[in-house]
């Protein structure tokens, strides 16, 4: 699968100038077909795995509950590509290296494939506007809630964002979506109280478990 990493030539997608293009690339031949129209973004931390904070090494990834079953369902069943769009400030942080960053995310992806559920990309952004170190501090168009990773990717791929979805587990992967034109959005775990005002509209569940049933409504061939 592609990974880009936000600027330089890496394992991953980062931009680091305006115009990266990808690094390195495994091409997942099984979605390759299916990467014209609509696509499941996903966060990666909160959505993906249990966020301990910072994870870095295998040991410390937890899948959520649900994960593969609904990855499954989007890859399989309607054949159309997943797509991981993820903040990683633990690299401009300098908790961890790009290298470590890349040793996981493979090691994630071949989960992902053993499982069934093969993941086709996956964008990430290492900046933080002030807690990035040297010149990993600054805000950045791939950040969320920008939707640089996101434009990023229908550009590489192809996409339709309209006919799309994306769940995330924070406000900033949703606004992110929707700056983006993601025609749906789901926030997992978070109470309504929690979102804030003014947030972009979505709908909301308490586990994938309901983002599956939502997605199948949705997007399945016999969905109303």
């Amino acid at each position: 699968m592609p990974f880009r990493e936000g600027g330089r030539a890496a394992p991953f997608a980062r931009d680091r100038g305006e115009n990266a293009r990808p690094a390195l690339a495994h091409e997942m031949n099984e979605v390759a077909g299916s990467m014209r129209g609509s696509a499941l973004f996903l966060d990666r931390d909160g959505v993906i795995n249990v966020d301990h904070g910072y994870v870095h090494r295998p040991d410390q990834f937890e899948f959520v509950p649900g994960i593969f079953e609904l990855a499954r369902f989007w890859t399989n069943e309607l054949r159309r590509p997943i797509i991981v769009v993820t903040n990683q400030s633990g690299i401009g942080r300098g908790f961890f290296d790009e290298s470590a960053y890349a040793g996981l995310t493979r090691w994630m992806c071949d989960q992902f494939a053993a499982e069934r559920a093969a993941i086709a990309r996956v964008y990430h952004c290492p900046y933080h506007p002030r807690h990035g170190i040297g010149e990993y501090r600054r805000d950045h168009p791939w950040r969320k809630p920008n939707p640089g990773m996101i434009l990023q990717a229908a550009s590489d791929l192809g996409l339709d964002l309209a006919h799309s979805a994306i769940i995330g587990d924070t406000m900033s992967d949703i606004a992110a979506g929707a700056a983006a034109g993601i025609g749906l959005r789901i926030l997992v775990g978070l109470l309504p109280s929690e979102e804030g005002e003014g947030a972009p509209s979505h709908e909301a569940v308490a586990d994938l478990a309901g983002a599956l049933l939502l997605l199948r409504s949705r997007f399945a061939p016999n969905a109303a």
